[in-house]
């Protein structure tokens, strides 16, 4: 019943957007409407929720992305860290992944580097946690990095 309430006044702010008036959407409105519709499932090859449900702020996240077919990372699950900061949504979250792996837009230490995947680095804030893990899972299948060699797997940071 609380998550019906949260969803009717999440439709309601968005609508008052879409109609022209500059009305902010509250930040845990905004993720407990995430958290809402990943609970209830969705795609098959990307998840996301929180990482400890007893997080009141709704700052940290767990994300799994299952390799994509035809590419090297097929057969494999990543699990990531997702951190929202009280910026969040005006401000990107920062993503780190849990499995160590190769990919262009991923750092060294396993961050994603938010200057190399278009959904971070142009960056608005109506874009969600689910459609960052979708857009770093077609970037797996991207030509420089579909075929790139890939760390043992099981391996972490």
């Amino acid at each position: 019943r609380y998550q019906r309430r949260v969803h009717g006044i999440i439709e309601h702010y968005r609508l008052a957007y879409s109609s022209d008036l500059m009305v902010q959407v509250p930040r845990n409105f905004l993720l407990l409407d995430e958290l809402e519709k990943a609970e209830k499932g969705g795609r098959g090859d990307v998840s996301i929720g929180l990482e400890n449900y007893d997080d009141i702020t709704l700052s940290h996240w767990t994300g799994t992305i299952i390799g994509p077919v035809a590419t090297v990372f097929e057969g494999r699950i990543y699990q990531l860290k997702l951190y929202c900061n009280e910026r969040y949504p005006h401000q990107p979250p920062e993503i780190r992944f849990y499995n160590k792996v190769n990919m262009t837009c991923v750092q060294p230490d396993g961050r994603v580097d938010p200057r190399k995947i278009a959904v971070l680095a142009n960056w608005n804030s109506s874009t969600g946690l689910t459609k960052i893990m979708v857009d770093l899972r077609a970037e797996m299948s991207s030509p420089q990095n579909r075929k790139t060699s890939q760390p043992p797997d099981g391996s972490t940071y």
